[in-house]
């Protein structure tokens, strides 16, 4: 999944120096997939010519259990300063803020980055499994592009309960952050047509016709519509879009959308291709991004090695893809797309068949076969 150009930075503002990559392996598998994703950089930057900088720190759930703070002192800093930020997973399900909440400090790095459009790439690859029966699952390519700092989302930490009685939250929806999402949503929705692979259609996915937060954000998406003529832009109401999303997946190309109707349908795009495992995400700002799977810390399968690393092995290809553009690195952009179709190639010739679906392909193997699918040009 590329994002090439989505983004444009002048030339006088592009560093000459070794990229440095702020890493968080965090909780349950997190470590384990991570690890996956560092064997496979390893191996291309032996064949292709660029190097990364990859400091590891320390931060999560268990984290917080132990040391009473969720990241490693200095570590939110250092990510802020690191050219792009690659994470596993956080968070257990017995371990929360005194609130009550999962211990999330990514969720934090979102707002305090300004991360804005969550790229979540849904793609059917072969010999993976489908619970649609439809011949037309195997077309499925599209992109949920979420905004993430927003929306309900902006109410987290600021909710109130009153007198035990009632709780409340709030949603907002500002015209500077949905400007930016749509024109990047449009300007990703133009790149994937030019690379054959998208249908130049975009969707705004909302409930207008029920809160005025969703008109308005529907009002902006019309306004940006008129500068991309090209781009066909049209509409769904969030529960008409789950329906179709198992109806017919295959007809989508891009849909945009509010932070938790992001999250929810994100994750239902995950199931048509196989299950979380196969969900990658890169969350993009102005001048930082970060990179990781999109799914949980499944601590049931912790330490096994029975984790797919798909997600966070295509989400390493996106970092550097986008990587490649902002310093306009052209062995970095080839890496990523090796890295990208390494992971298609090793599907493909049905050489990996993950337990998330019934195989035996555990995370080492899965790792081995597709760092020997980069070193044979895959």
């Amino acid at each position: 999944m590329k994002i090439r150009k989505v983004l444009k930075i002048p030339k006088n503002e592009v560093k000459m120096n070794t990229p440095s990559i702020a890493v968080f392996p965090g909780d349950g598998i997190g470590p384990e997939v991570i690890a996956s994703a560092r064997a496979a950089i390893e191996a291309l930057q032996g064949r292709f010519d660029f190097q990364l900088e990859m400091k590891e720190w320390g931060g999560g759930a268990a984290y917080y259990r132990e040391t009473g703070h969720d990241l490693e002192e200095g570590s939110f800093e250092a990510a802020g300063q690191a050219d792009a930020i690659l994470l596993g997973a956080m968070g257990l399900p017995d371990i929360r803020y005194d609130d009550g909440t999962e211990i999330s400090p990514h969720l934090r790095m979102r707002s305090e980055f300004g991360l804005f459009a969550g790229v979540r790439p849904v793609k059917k690859y072969a010999n993976v499994p489908s619970p649609l029966g439809d011949p037309r699952a195997e077309d499925i390519d599209f992109v949920i592009l979420r905004e993430s700092t927003e929306g309900l989302f902006a109410s987290r930490g600021k909710g109130l309960v009153e007198n035990d009685s009632i709780a409340r939250d709030f949603l907002e929806i500002t015209r500077e952050t949905s400007e930016r999402l749509f024109d990047f949503a449009f300007d990703l929705t133009r790149r994937r047509a030019e690379r054959g692979v998208g249908k130049r259609r975009l969707t705004c996915v909302d409930k207008a016709n029920v809160f005025v937060s969703m008109a308005f954000f529907r009002k902006i998406f019309d306004e940006r519509a008129q500068a991309f003529p090209d781009i066909s832009a049209d509409y769904s109401y969030v529960d008409a879009a789950a329906l179709d999303l198992v109806r017919k997946p295959w007809d989508f190309d891009v849909l945009v959308m509010e932070n938790m109707f992001g999250d929810i349908l994100s994750d239902l795009g995950g199931g048509l291709v196989g299950g979380m495992g196969m969900a990658p995400c890169a969350e993009i700002g102005l001048e930082h991004a970060l990179f990781q799977p999109a799914h949980g810390s499944a601590p049931d399968i912790a330490g096994q090695g029975k984790a797919n690393p798909t997600a966070t092995l295509v989400s390493a290809a996106m970092m550097l893809d986008w990587l490649g553009v902002r310093r306009q690195d052209d062995a970095m952009l080839q890496a990523g797309a090796a890295l990208d179709g390494a992971v298609t190639r090793v599907y493909a010739e049905g050489a990996v068949h993950p337990f998330e679906f019934g195989g035996s392909t555990g995370t080492a193997a899965f790792t081995e076969a597709v760092v020997e699918a980069i070193a044979t040009g895959g």
